[in-house]
């Protein structure tokens, strides 16, 4: 099999259906804020145990194709000794990187930011490939307002994405573009799609211009749906139809698949919208590309809640991190019904 015969095949393995991609790649800095809001000090060990928690959950390979992971993550190691990249390894699951560094404000754009993380990108890469990565993340930022995104900061923003995406292929690494349309806002669902429609349409217009293999890309999107400020709150099923038809105008086929982020949303709130996603899916008679989850805090948050730092919660909170997958494959299947939640 060829180099790009194996990036294909790596990026339908983790388009699986019925399963998602865990996005546990938080920074120290993120994880931190996540555990002083649980009352709990932020410290390294804590962040591991955490982490040990969730990869170690039985079973979680069912629902699970790869996890995303921050550089202190794929570096550490469980009680055993036994590096987290090896651990997801042994159970079929991918690891996947976030190689940006984060985003600066654009000089000169107003409100705008860009995304960091090029340089020495391509060592970095070779060396994630040999602790065991097969997959990476590469997150941009648009804000909408009445002037945002601008014309300049999206074209300078997705070639960022193509040229990271080169380089992923050329260590034989899967490239998750993720050009994150943010939540919140008081904009309206109308405005939403337009930015996400030129956002999306941008970006595979230079994906394309710059040669990069869409069969070995994974999309990881926003939802298309109103602000979290705006009064009309958009309904399941008006998400899944916007969302849709922005990708029937800006995603290409070849792409063989779409991952959601839950983008600031309640568990349950991402979940439902999935849910309607793969009715909408269903009542269409298919789509091209294969969607999916790849939440972060939409499945984090009740397990962080279940834990609270304490060893004998493990059980609990690793029982809530099943639960969570359960009902967001379900989901992803059309047979999601909220009075699951229970």
């Amino acid at each position: 099999m060829s180099n790009i015969e194996k990036l294909h095949e790596i990026a339908l393995q983790l388009v699986s259906p019925h399963k998602g991609i865990l996005a546990a790649d938080q920074s120290p800095r993120t994880m931190n804020k996540q555990l002083e809001a649980l009352g709990l000090p932020p410290e390294a060990e804590l962040r591991r145990k955490y982490r040990q928690l969730m990869f170690t959950t039985p079973g979680i390979e069912e629902f699970v194709t790869g996890v995303i992971l921050h550089d202190g993550t794929i570096r550490n190691h469980t009680d055993d000794q036994v590096q987290f990249s090896d651990l997801l390894v042994a159970k079929g699951i991918i690891p996947i990187i976030k190689v940006d560094t984060g985003t600066v404000p654009h000089h000169g754009f107003e409100g705008e930011v860009v995304t960091q993380g090029l340089d020495g990108l391509q060592d970095r890469l070779q060396e994630y490939y040999d602790m065991g990565a097969r997959g990476a993340k590469f997150r941009t930022v648009f804000n909408i307002s009445d002037t945002t995104p601008t014309e300049q900061n999206t074209l300078f923003d997705c070639m960022t994405l193509a040229r990271y995406s080169a380089l992923c292929h050329e260590v034989g690494i899967v490239p998750i573009v993720e050009p994150e349309i943010i939540f919140s806002g008081p904009h309206s669902l109308e405005r939403a799609e337009e930015v996400t429609t030129q956002v999306l349409k941008k970006l595979f217009e230079i994906m394309s211009w710059y040669k990069v293999d869409l069969r070995g890309v994974i999309l990881k999107s926003s939802m298309v749906l109103a602000g979290s400020e705006h009064p009309d709150q958009t309904s399941p099923k008006g998400v899944a139809e916007a969302s849709i038809r922005t990708f029937q105008k800006t995603v290409p086929d070849t792409v063989p698949g779409i991952v959601f982020l839950s983008g600031g949303q309640t568990p349950q709130r991402a979940t439902e919208n999935l849910d309607a996603l793969a009715e909408q899916e269903e009542q269409m008679g298919g789509l091209p590309w294969e969607l999916a989850f790849s939440f972060s805090r939409g499945i984090e948050q009740p397990v962080q809640q279940a834990w609270m730092g304490k060893d004998e919660n493990i059980p609990a909170a690793q029982e809530a991190l099943l639960k969570r997958l359960r009902l967001n494959s379900m989901a992803d299947q059309g047979t999601y019904d909220p009075s699951m939640e229970a």
